[in-house]
C-alpha cells in the first residue's frame, strides 16, 4: 500500500516465492514446447546457426526460473546457454531445473546484471542471443542494463501487445495487462530509480525508441501470433 501510494515502487524479491514460482509456470509450457520450435526459427538465419556444426551460444537476460533457457537447449543440442538473473532464489530455481531436464552441462545460471561488463567478451560476434521482456526494467536503455553498443547479438524480444493507453473495449487481454501492470511490473520496475516506470504495457513506437537509444538501428516486429507477446528482432 505504502509503495503503491508513494510510486516508490516494490523490489522483485519482496513478492515471495508465489510470484516467483507461479511466472515461472505460467511461462513453462510455451518455452519448453514453443519457443525453439516455433518462435526462434521466424528470426532469418537463426535455427540454422544454432544448428550448426560449431556450437553456438545463447544469452538469457533476465532467465527467471530457466525455463527458456531450457527450452533452447533442449531444442538446439549444439547450443550452450548463458542465462543471468539478479534474483537468486530464481537462479536457484533454474539450476535445479536444468539438472532434473539433464542439460545441466550446456546450460549455466549466473547471478549477474545483464550490463556487467564482465559478459562483453563471453558471446563472440554473429552468436544467437534472445531477450526478455524489458517492460519491468529500471533502465531499458542505459546504465547497468544497457545492451552493449558493440554487441552484434541477434535478440528476440517479447514485449507486450497492448496499447500505452487503456482501451475498456480492447477484449480481455487488455485489463489483464494492465492488471500485472499496476500490481507487478509497475512497482518492481520502480524499484531502481532513476526509471521510466514503463510497466507491462509497452508498444511497439516505446520499444523501438529504447532500442534506437541503446545503439540497435531498429526493432523489427517478427511475425508470430501470440494473445500476450508480441516479438521484436532488434538489428
Amino acid at each position: 500500500m505504502d509503495a503503491f501510494r508513494s510510486g516508490a515502487g516494490l523490489p522483485f524479491e519482496d513478492y515471495g516465492k508465489d510470484l516467483r514460482e507461479g511466472q515461472a509456470r505460467m511461462n513453462r509450457a510455451a518455452f519448453l514446447r514453443q519457443l525453439g520450435q516455433e518462435w526462434l526459427p521466424t528470426v532469418p538465419g537463426l535455427a540454422a546457426r544454432l544448428s550448426g556444426p560449431d556450437p553456438a551460444r545463447v544469452a538469457d537476460l533476465g532467465c527467471g526460473a530457466g525455463w527458456s533457457s531450457i527450452g533452447v537447449a533442449q531444442c538446439y543440442p549444439r547450443t550452450l546457454v548463458d542465462g543471468f538473473d539478479l534474483d537468486e532464489p530464481s537462479v536457484a530455481l533454474a539450476r535445479e531445473h536444468a539438472r532434473q531436464m539433464g542439460v545441466q552441462d550446456r546450460v549455466r545460471f549466473d547471478v549477474r546484471d545483464a550490463g556487467d561488463a564482465v559478459l562483453a567478451g563471453r558471446l563472440r560476434s554473429g552468436d544467437g542471443a534472445r531477450m526478455r521482456a524489458r517492460h519491468g526494467t529500471a533502465r531499458p536503455c542505459t546504465g547497468d542494463h544497457a545492451p552493449s553498443r558493440q554487441s552484434r547479438w541477434r535478440r528476440v524480444h517479447p514485449g507486450r501487445t497492448c496499447s500505452r493507453r487503456f482501451d475498456p473495449d480492447a477484449g480481455a487481454v487488455e485489463p489483464l495487462m494492465y492488471g500485472i501492470s499496476v500490481l507487478h511490473c509497475l512497482p518492481a520496475g520502480r524499484a531502481d530509480a532513476p526509471s521510466p516506470a514503463t510497466g507491462t504495457v509497452m508498444r511497439t513506437g516505446t520499444l523501438r525508441a529504447y532500442a534506437r537509444e541503446a545503439g540497435f538501428e531498429d526493432a523489427e516486429v517478427l511475425p508470430i501470433e501470440h494473445p500476450l507477446f508480441r516479438f521484436y528482432r532488434l538489428r
